[in-house]
């Protein structure tokens, strides 16, 4: 508990400077609305030029784009990404920061076993996020309630806004497979943002593509904001996956943590 709150706090700037990001890109678009919904067809003809998997990569959907939940979910395209860093920092830098510190042989004299130190980084980790969603959603249910023209299923805006946090759970794993696995890292940063944008970049080239089996690459595809409107539910076979890649990277993460050789200062 005290190593929990220990990061807890540690984590508790960074939170606050990437919730409020995220509150103010949600606002930053979510105003958008009303001056896009004015100018629709304007909009349409332009926006009609694009072949459809450009559109795609962009999460902009013609059919419902002026509605309140088919705009959303082109904003969040941009959340999501942002968020992903957000969660690759978190989970890169919640380790391997005790190495880079020097502060890993201090703490693994304590009598609390590794497995019980892992745990309470990847709690610290996981309620981190779940702060910054939460946070995020409310600012974004307040703006989708100011700026609507017409009712919208809260049903589905709380699904299309929930996968935000599950892409940020994955990278949150990944990066803290990635923090255990190395021997140190000097940067979390230049560990993290080319494996975010790489994943993401990768994700919206294989939008252009129509091949349904590369959405398993990219996380940031696992969850298809059209599909989630069309029948207000996720996908099971990329759920399963991003639960998988999930259980599989912190599995390993404790794995190697227990055995791993850690150099005193």
């Amino acid at each position: 508990m005290n190593i929990f709150m220990h990061e807890m706090r540690a984590n508790r700037k960074s939170t606050i400077i990437w919730s409020i990001s995220l509150i103010l890109l949600t606002i930053l678009f979510m105003s958008m609305y009303t001056a896009f919904s004015k100018d629709a067809e304007e909009f349409i003809n332009v926006m009609s030029n694009y072949p459809e998997p450009v559109r795609r990569a962009f999460g902009i959907n013609l059919d419902d784009f002026f509605s309140i939940l088919g705009f959303y979910s082109y904003p969040l395209s941009i959340i999501t990404l942002c968020g992903a860093i957000q969660a690759m920092n978190l989970g890169t830098g919640i380790v391997s920061k005790e190495i880079r510190e020097k502060t890993a042989d201090f703490l693994l004299t304590k009598p609390v076993t590794r497995t019980a130190i892992l745990t309470a980084k990847v709690l610290a980790a996981f309620f981190s996020l779940v702060i910054t969603f939460v946070l995020f959603f409310a600012a974004a249910v307040l703006m989708a309630n100011a700026v609507k023209t017409d009712d919208f299923s809260l049903k589905i805006f709380f699904l299309l806004s929930l996968t935000v946090l599950l892409v940020q759970l994955i990278f949150m794993a990944i990066g803290i497979m990635v923090s255990v696995i190395a021997r140190k890292l000097k940067s979390v940063l230049a560990v993290s943002l080319p494996i975010v944008f790489a994943f993401y970049f990768v994700g919206m080239f294989f939008d252009t593509t129509e091949e349904e089996a590369k959405r398993y690459i990219s996380p940031f595809k696992y969850f298809d904001t059209a599909y989630i409107m069309k029948h207000a539910g996720l996908e099971a076979p990329f759920l399963l996956a991003g639960a998988m890649i999930v259980i599989l990277a912190i599995a390993a993460s404790y794995f190697v943590y227990s055995k791993k050789d850690i150099h005193a200062v």
